[in-house]
């Protein structure tokens, strides 16, 4: 019988201390999903702040359970909390992350995602065993709406200011006029968000998911972009339309299981001097580089949801959400594309301006 190992005490108590740090991370968890869907967050965040009564008789919830929902977000450092008249409040970064929708620092959406995984949790152990994996519309709703509220933020702070600008000409092309497809699209955010800065182009959004496609065609209902803006239910493989100016990808082709048959069919429907604009999220060109806070949320999420869904048909890539730049580079050479490089880049996006 082997002797146990000896452990070093100082680093089995700095690993506690860190499993302790993220076991009360993942309980809080589910809180900032009642705060976002309960709207509690937003009703809080008043002058002087409330007191649990008040901020239960605001948002018709009952005083008890807010009672301790606002204990745990002080507890988190979520909110902040004054001994003196009982009454919590947010400091003003506290609500610029938990409030504003419109900003690219809001982020309690990504929460909905997270919750998602654990709702689909058997699937993807069966998807383990199996190698089958977990198609995108198989997921539970939480994912849908959590995706669009996680990188809308994202979206507005960056897409119009930045990311398209950094496109070799394409900015006055959409303020001229151009033809513009958005595939993956998910509930239009992106494409609704281009169409209302070129009101002279023309916008058609894709998506394989009957679902969000509905939900993108509710909010350009809302949007005086309407009649610019079209929406349909499509695969990135076999979307209708030719001779686009640009095609977006936002956050989807690692998701994909044919990524070079969608990057042949983009070939296939721009003008010869068209663009395809593909957004990826941040990653190094290794897994040691990819060691970092935005790495380990990004290798979480592509383990319960994206590699999932990548592998949930046949011959599934499986690129995975931290794909490096040259395996992006690989996929678009073999899809017929001869010009590739990274256009900008921020904290959670890489930008490619891809060319035939």
């Amino acid at each position: 019988m082997s002797e146990p190992p000896k452990l070093d005490m100082e680093k089995l108590n700095q690993f506690i201390g860190k499993f302790v740090q993220d076991l009360g991370a993942a309980a809080h968890g589910s809180t900032v999903v009642l705060g976002e869907k309960l709207g509690l967050y937003k009703a809080l965040n008043v002058p002087g702040g409330r007191t649990s009564t008040e901020l239960a008789k605001a948002t018709e919830t009952h005083e008890r359970f807010v009672r301790e929902w606002l204990a745990a977000q002080a507890a988190s450092g979520w909110i902040s909390y004054r001994e003196k008249d009982g009454k919590f409040f947010l400091t003003p970064e506290q609500a610029f992350v938990l409030t504003e929708e419109k900003n690219p620092a809001y982020f309690p959406g990504a929460y909905l995602i997270v919750s998602s995984t654990y709702q689909d949790l058997t699937r993807t152990l069966t998807a383990f065993r199996t190698g089958e994996g977990v198609g995108w519309h198989e997921r539970s709703e939480n994912l849908f709406e959590g995706t669009n509220k996680f990188f809308r933020p994202n979206y507005i702070g960056n897409l119009v200011s930045g990311w398209l600008p950094a496109l070799d000409g394409m900015v006055p092309r959409l303020e001229k006029g151009s033809r513009v497809a958005d595939v993956g699209c998910g509930f239009g955010s992106s494409t609704l968000l281009m169409a209302a800065a070129y009101p002279r182009s023309e916008f058609f959004g894709f998506d394989y998911h009957k679902g969000s496609i509905d939900a993108a065609r509710s909010q350009a209902a809302m949007d005086r972009a309407v009649e610019r803006a079209h929406f349909e239910i499509a695969r990135a493989e076999s979307y209708p339309g030719k001779e686009y100016d640009l095609v977006t990808f936002f956050d989807c082709l690692h998701d994909m299981s044919d990524p070079v048959g969608a990057a042949r069919h983009v070939h296939s429907t721009l003008k010869p001097d068209g663009i395809w604009m593909l957004v990826e999220p941040f990653a190094g060109d290794s897994l040691t580089a990819n060691q970092t806070p935005v790495g380990r949320v990004f290798y979480s999420a592509s383990t319960m949801i994206c590699t999932p869904a990548s592998l949930s048909e046949k011959g599934g890539a499986g690129l995975g959400a931290q794909a490096s730049e040259a395996q992006l580079r690989e996929v678009a050479k073999a899809g017929g594309f001869t010009r590739f490089r990274k256009a900008s880049e921020t904290p959670f996006n890489r930008v490619f301006e891809i060319r035939p």
